[in-house]
């Protein structure tokens, strides 16, 4: 079959007997073999041109399949046994990054002798097959999607101030009451200035004001930080500050965002042996209690 669409491919049985590294009398014989096998004629031979007969044609797209799948289960089970390596593209959003995969990624390297990663810090969502990327961590509500997707985390998002902040102004007890504040609005959020609630069982957008916007949950914390207003945040980014009592939760009771943070990676039969050792560690090293919501 290997021989058959080789001489396809390359037009020739001298051809594929060159790829092959066979002698073309032996390439002739397989195809002769595979004919005599199935009782028909797959290939019209002339002394100038080889062309495939119509049953040929047919046969020569299943055969590539069936090919195809073999290989894939000899790489499954050789890479079962093999050690994870090679070079693997991660891709996640910056302030997660810095914060907390870095981190990680610096005890699974070091767990992973023969991987190396390559870590790629952006807020934007890009896409895994056109720019090479092997896992993605994002943290959404994830929609419908070819990607394969494993949960890492929880990710809480949170209103919160600074106690000095606060003592400037009075703590908002209904989400209606935001209009009235400053707000630091993160810009990474979709419809970033509605900031949604739960209020008596359903969801309540907010149209927040504020004097400074930006995108990058590691900078509206630190505005948040100064006093500067109010700030719609994930506790990875504030929870030790919460813990340190350096912010304050408020309106935590209508709390409404169920964001997750989640490895996405290509649909793959064959998963590459680094890219279930990362997802896995990550799943493990992460959890359901997360570091950061230890507060």
């Amino acid at each position: 079959m290997r021989t058959f669409v080789a001489v396809v491919t390359a037009g020739s049985f001298t051809a594929a007997a060159e790829r092959l590294d066979i002698s073309t009398a032996l390439a002739s014989k397989y195809v002769g073999k595979l004919e005599e096998r199935l009782g028909v004629r797959l290939l019209n031979r002339t002394t100038r041109s080889l062309t495939l007969t119509e049953i040929g044609k047919v046969y020569r797209e299943r055969c590539q399949q069936v090919i195809d799948d073999f290989d894939e289960l000899e790489a499954a089970i050789q890479d079962r046994h093999a050690a994870p390596s090679g070079r693997l593209i991660v891709t996640a959003p910056v302030t997660f990054g810095e914060m907390y995969l870095t981190g990680a990624i610096a005890d699974f390297i070091e767990e992973q002798p023969n991987i190396s990663i390559d870590l790629r810090l952006t807020d934007r969502f890009v896409g895994l097959v056109d720019e090479g990327i092997d896992v993605a961590v994002r943290i959404a509500e994830l929609e419908d999607s070819p990607l394969i997707a494993r949960r890492l985390a929880p990710a809480r998002i949170v209103t919160c101030a600074a106690p000095s902040y606060l003592e400037r102004h009075a703590t908002p007890t209904e989400p209606h009451e935001l209009t009235n504040h400053s707000c630091i609005v993160d810009t990474n959020f979709r419809n970033s200035p509605l900031w949604t609630f739960k209020v008596a069982g359903k969801l309540t957008a907010v149209k927040v004001n504020g004097r400074f916007s930006v995108n990058s949950a590691g900078a509206a914390r630190k505005m948040v930080l100064r006093g500067a207003g109010i700030g719609l945040i994930p506790t990875y980014a504030v929870g030790e500050d919460i813990k340190h009592g350096r912010l304050v939760i408020v309106l935590e009771k209508f709390e409404s965002f169920n964001f997750g943070i989640y490895a996405l990676y290509a649909h793959n039969r064959h998963l590459a042996a680094k890219v279930r050792a990362f997802v896995d560690f990550a799943v493990k090293r992460f959890g359901a209690a997360p570091e950061w919501d230890r507060f």
